[in-house]
């Protein structure tokens, strides 16, 4: 598909700067480019590659002041990765797959299916699943007894939903997830083995849910976990039993939540964060990588960070006293033999 800056502009609803009529057919990143390319000016790091850029067009956003001269077509546009993300839409994506279910998948009597449902090869599908109309179920997928998946969904190869399970409208589901494994309950005997708690809940996720690949999400011990509307999840993410993650919150690779905490609307993760059990995240939190929260953060909007997290700001001014430490402990030492030349002991106090 070849489109002109004139198209595209009018598609970003941005303003051409330069030649509206030259034409690409695909994206490219800043860094390489290439002729009948647009690529995109996003993060102000990647400046200097848009004065080198072979790209035919150039994404930037509407306030940018070039410090050079530009030789690509420059599009302005209010977001730039919004427009990239309508861009990307439009020259690619998850391509129309045919509806039906392969003769090598197993669909079990009972199932339903929605009008124009496919089902790939070698998945599963046992009695009482519910599937809706135009979703898409790759191959070697196991859907389990009872569970039910909305309207519009993608399932990703490799995808483990388990029964009694609930995903909602235009989800899509990255391979590998594993939706519904039992929560992690044990309980302690006197003999200092552990018996295992039975796991009776289920997942429930909400509609327009993006979960990646490798993430798993454990069923409730009782009731449901609960991934609200919107939510999007990076890869390799651990959900314990019964949380419960708010609208339009987003969490990156490598964290994982203990059972039982309720995390707020639009709050925002970093990758590797630690969050402990039982605990309420308040809405808009915000939580730098590598946190460690072991308490409820009860104001919204709080920014934290370290271990034990606490509010960022308290963490960088504290970060900046210990990197003084080595430099601290040098002039201590030679203030100790300054007042103490002859090496005697000074007690402690």
């Amino acid at each position: 598909m070849q489109l002109s800056a004139r198209e595209l502009a009018a598609l970003l609803n941005g303003v051409v700067e330069g030649d509206p009529e030259i034409q690409v057919s695909r994206p490219s990143r800043i860094e390489e480019g290439g002729v009948g390319t647009i690529t995109f000016l996003g993060n102000p790091k990647y400046e200097e590659y848009a004065y080198t850029t072979t790209a035919s067009i150039i994404l930037v956003h509407q306030a940018f002041q070039p410090k050079k001269p530009v030789g690509a077509t420059m599009i302005r546009v209010a977001d730039v990765y919004l427009a990239v993300g309508v861009l990307l839409s439009n020259f690619g994506g998850n391509d129309s797959a045919p509806s039906g279910v392969s003769p090598q998948a197993l669909v079990h009597d009972g199932v339903q299916l929605g009008e124009g449902v496919s089902v790939g090869p070698f998945s599963i599908v046992e009695a009482g699943a519910e599937i809706g109309e135009n979703s898409y179920i790759c191959s070697q997928v196991y859907i389990g007894k009872n569970a039910k998946i909305g309207r519009h969904a993608f399932i990703y190869p490799g995808v483990r939903i388990l029964h009694d399970c609930v995903i909602g409208d235009h989800c899509i589901i990255h391979p590998n997830v594993v939706i519904g494994a039992d929560g992690f309950g044990f309980a302690p005997q006197p003999d200092g083995s552990y018996k295992k708690i039975a796991q009776v809940g289920n997942v429930l996720i909400e509609d327009h849910v993006e979960i990646g690949a490798n993430t798993t999400i454990d069923r409730a011990t009782m009731g449901s976990t609960i991934i609200r509307r919107g939510v999007k999840l990076d890869n390799l993410i651990q959900i314990g039993h019964n949380v419960e993650i708010g609208e339009n919150t987003v969490i990156a690779a490598q964290t994982g939540i203990a059972g039982s905490t309720k995390i707020g609307k639009s709050c925002r993760i970093g990758g590797q964060v630690g969050i402990g059990g039982h605990l309420t995240i308040a809405d808009g939190t915000q939580m730098q990588g590598q946190s460690g929260v072991t308490g409820s953060i009860k104001e919204p909007g709080t920014a934290i960070s370290g271990y034990p997290a606490i509010r960022h700001s308290e963490y960088m001014r504290a970060f900046v006293f210990f990197r003084k430490l080595p430099n601290l402990v040098r002039r201590l030492e030679q203030i100790e033999k300054w007042i103490n030349p002859e090496g005697k002991r000074i007690p402690d106090q």
